[in-house]
């Protein structure tokens, strides 16, 4: 006979530990994937709870392994520790000032994480099977989740899991309010790197020069074009223009300007066109004006997609847990983008978001990556709680279903 398992319970001692640690990282930032101070409070937050600590080689990471009383198989969870090169504007006593902030709720993930290991070591005798917390620096644009992955995350228990969770805050969504879906989940993402070189001169003059900014704004134009034309709008693309430089005073045409765009897809289809269309629309365009253009498309992350049964198991988990008025399916995918989507790439498993709006934000809350994006943590309690809860029920799944032997 299963025995059932045990009853986790954050108590008030643990949620304020949890907020306390949250509010110590958001006071004190770290960006990319070196975070030594943001590192050392995670080890110390998981010290004496008898896990199997290891730290990066090549990024400030802490990998823990709680080994279970029983045998059985391994689960991962996932929490990242890093903030964006941003000054923070929300006025929090713990506000930050260091010029970073965590303006995507990751101190909210690592404490969270750290919350789910304690739940975790206390019920450990009872644990058929391993739990790995892999506390990943450099989700911010760093790809952490792939040097983790180089670095051997994923056998760190001696076996690979048999699933990885994740949970994100979301600072504009309802608080307490969980969301996810099966398959694709959030976009892959990749970079469009274009140089128009022509040829400057006075700007009195401009047809003896060949003038490089009137034609990559025409490219910035015709790049929205070719998707909105192009593309099937059920199988959608982003193409984002974030950066364009070129020139140096307003009476000199330059010899080049330089622009560049951020894409988001979720098909292996439009990876394939994109990589090759883009180049192909923007080199035209030159040509067409008697320019050149340099161009190169780069594929930075897949798209984040969760396994079917996983994702079920995840809704499954978080209605059981807190009730169905707080569980969300979400119809469409997000098109903002996840390196956990490698993690997820190699394991089964599923991610999700989790609402961190404040209860009374005057007016429509900021969204993360503003400087003014607050998030509640109150809701750390039920992060941690879903986060270990998600590990202990999927261990004792796959002992029931005989998957340990």
């Amino acid at each position: 006979m299963t025995p059932t398992p045990r009853r986790l319970v954050v108590d008030d001692a643990l949620a304020r530990d949890l907020i306390g640690l949250r509010r110590a990282l958001h006071a004190d930032p770290e960006v990319g994937l070196d975070l030594p101070r943001t590192q050392r409070r995670v080890l110390d937050a998981v010290d004496g709870l008898g896990l199997e600590i290891t730290t990066g080689e090549r990024l400030g990471s802490v990998v823990a392994v709680l080994r279970g009383g029983r045998p059985g198989p391994v689960v991962l969870l996932r929490g990242d520790m890093d903030a964006l090169p941003l000054d923070e504007l929300t006025g929090l006593t713990f506000a930050s000032t260091n010029g970073a902030m965590h303006a995507c709720g990751h101190d909210l993930h690592t404490a969270a994480l750290v919350g789910a290991a304690r739940l975790l070591a206390g019920v450990r005798d009872s644990l058929p099977g391993t739990v790995v917390f892999m506390f990943q620096p450099g989700e911010e644009g760093y790809d952490g989740a792939g040097v983790m992955l180089d670095e051997g995350v994923l056998t760190a228990a001696g076996a690979e899991p048999v699933a990885a969770y994740g949970v994100h805050v979301a600072a504009d969504m309802p608080r307490g309010v969980l969301t996810s879906r099966p398959g694709p989940m959030m976009a892959a993402f990749g970079r469009l790197d274009v140089t128009v070189r022509g040829s400057g001169g006075h700007a009195s003059r401009p047809h003896h020069a060949l003038d490089p900014i009137q034609v990559g704004a025409e490219v910035v134009t015709a790049l929205q074009t070719l998707v909105t034309r192009r593309f099937d709008v059920f199988d959608p693309v982003v193409v984002t223009v974030g950066e364009f430089h070129g020139g140096t005073a307003p009476n000199i045409i330059p010899d080049s300007a330089r622009l560049r765009a951020g894409v988001r897809w979720f098909s292996a289809d439009n990876a394939a066109r994109l990589g090759r269309e883009l180049p192909e629309l923007v080199r035209s365009i030159a040509v067409g004006h008697g320019l050149t253009a340099d161009v190169t498309f780069e594929e930075v992350l897949p798209a984040t997609v969760n396994d079917a049964g996983e994702a079920e198991f995840y809704a499954r988990t978080a209605v059981g847990l807190f009730g169905a008025d707080r569980y969300r399916h979400l119809d469409n995918p997000l098109t903002g983008s996840e390196d956990f989507s490698r993690v997820l790439g190699r394991v089964p498993g599923s991610y999700g978001f989790l609402g961190a709006a404040p209860a009374d934000p005057g007016g429509r809350p900021a969204s993360n990556h503003s400087p003014r994006a607050v998030f509640d943590d109150g809701v750390l309690a039920d992060q941690a709680l879903f986060l270990a809860t998600l590990a202990r029920d999927r261990l004792h799944r796959e002992r029931e279903e005989g998957g340990a032997g």
